[in-house]
């Protein structure tokens, strides 16, 4: 199934690749973090997202707000021109040909199988990257990226782009930040929309705009108060594009977990997204 909205890969086309992640974190305070009640949600060990059963999750979660399918595995052979300016989408995490990832991706299969259905359009993915031509792609592309979506090798390139770019950045920085499971889940939801870096309209942006309305659990905040925070920072920049601004992955998904305690994303799951019922036991 065709994605209902698109993600936002880095914040304007032709910016520079989304491979110069920076996620830097700002000084934390030098006191001791306050002691935290017992019965208090940050009372919860620091989650690791990156823990198999819950990596699975969170591939599902975003797979459903992506593609409308909890199979995420089904689409390693997506593709498709969603006119959103942002030329060709496809693949487990939305890949674009004019944002500079599935360039990247392209490159790094081609550098472990040479010989690839998708090695002769290189040329052409560095011209059109930052742009939304289809310039010496088409539906001879197309055919060849799900050629290549069929070979275990190209599949395992999508999972080491993906890990990469987003999932391990944003668990790495919500480990740093003292968050659960949720609250890493959070973070790899935004980084996939807003993309990594410290524009406004990026991750980075809207996680420093919610520090400063809350304090992180590392440096002694409570977690649901600032991941509220960083909910709320993340809705004003999906607002700002209307193709993001549908909050529903947010207000129907990730808040319902906050308000349940499920700090864990413990299963059963129950959620939302665009007006589509989603569960995981």
């Amino acid at each position: 199934m065709s994605k209902k909205l698109r993600p936002v890969l880095i914040g304007a086309l032709g910016a520079a690749s989304v491979a110069t992640l920076v996620i830097t974190t700002p000084a934390l305070s030098t006191a001791a973090p306050a002691p935290l009640a017992a019965s208090s949600a940050t009372a919860l060990a620091v989650g690791d997202l990156s823990a198999p059963a819950k990596k699975e999750i969170a591939m599902k979660l975003v797979s459903s707000a992506e593609n409308s399918s909890l199979d995420w595995k089904a689409q390693y052979k997506y593709i498709e021109d969603i006119g959103d300016g942002r030329g060709y989408t496809a693949g487990i995490i939305g890949f674009c040909s004019g944002t500079g990832d599935m360039l990247e991706l392209v490159e790094a299969y081609t550098d472990a199988v040479p010989n690839n259905p998708l090695a002769k359009y290189l040329p052409a993915l560095r011209k059109v990257n930052g742009t939304d031509s289809h310039s010496g792609l088409g539906s001879a592309f197309e055919s060849a990226w799900k050629q290549a979506a069929a070979t275990t090798a190209f599949q395992t390139a999508q999972n080491n782009e993906r890990d990469r770019v987003y999932f391990n950045p944003a668990v790495s920085q919500g480990k740093s930040d003292g968050l659960s499971n949720l609250g890493q889940f959070a973070y790899y939801d935004a980084i996939v929309m807003h993309g990594p870096g410290d524009s406004s309209d990026s991750f980075g942006g809207i996680r420093k705009a919610a520090m400063k309305k809350a304090k992180t659990p590392a440096q002694g905040g409570d977690e649901t108060t600032y991941l509220k925070a960083f909910f709320a920072a993340r809705k004003v920049i999906m607002k700002q594009e209307e193709a993001h601004a549908d909050t529903s992955r947010v207000d129907t998904e990730q808040l319902v977990f906050l308000n349940a305690g499920n700090f864990d994303l413990h299963t059963p799951l129950k959620w939302k997204v665009y007006g589509d019922s989603y569960t995981i036991n």
